[in-house]
């Protein structure tokens, strides 16, 4: 990505707290879920997120004997791989906004 400050960044960032833009964004995001989906798995897949590593890993945290241990090294693991899934989303969505290039104006759309 490039073309903005880090500042830019950060503002526009913050501007995603507006419930009205966030959910815009998620209901353009929905009416391309297959595809967007497809394309994450295969972004995470070819990172080995969900190769062997992750196998041993869930056998790993799954097989401690402790409940609370293996409370703490499940929710510890479902954090972590929700970490990793949401940056490799957010890298997905720049890559399709390169792509995309810069949004054709519509008509009577009003600017926020």
């Amino acid at each position: 990505m490039s073309g903005f400050t880090e500042a830019e960044l950060e503002e526009a960032v913050g501007r995603l707290g507006d419930g009205d833009r966030l959910r815009a964004a998620e209901a353009r995001v929905a009416a391309a879920a297959p595809a967007l989906q497809r394309v994450l798995v295969e972004a995470l897949a070819a990172g080995g997120w969900f190769g062997e590593s992750h196998r041993s890993e869930l056998e790993r945290v799954t097989s401690i004997a402790d409940e609370a241990d293996r409370v703490t090294a499940v929710d510890t693991l479902l954090a972590e791989e929700t970490r990793i899934s949401m940056m490799v989303g957010v890298a997905v969505g720049w890559a399709l906004a390169d792509e995309l290039g810069q949004p054709t104006p519509i008509p009577d759309q009003q600017e926020s």
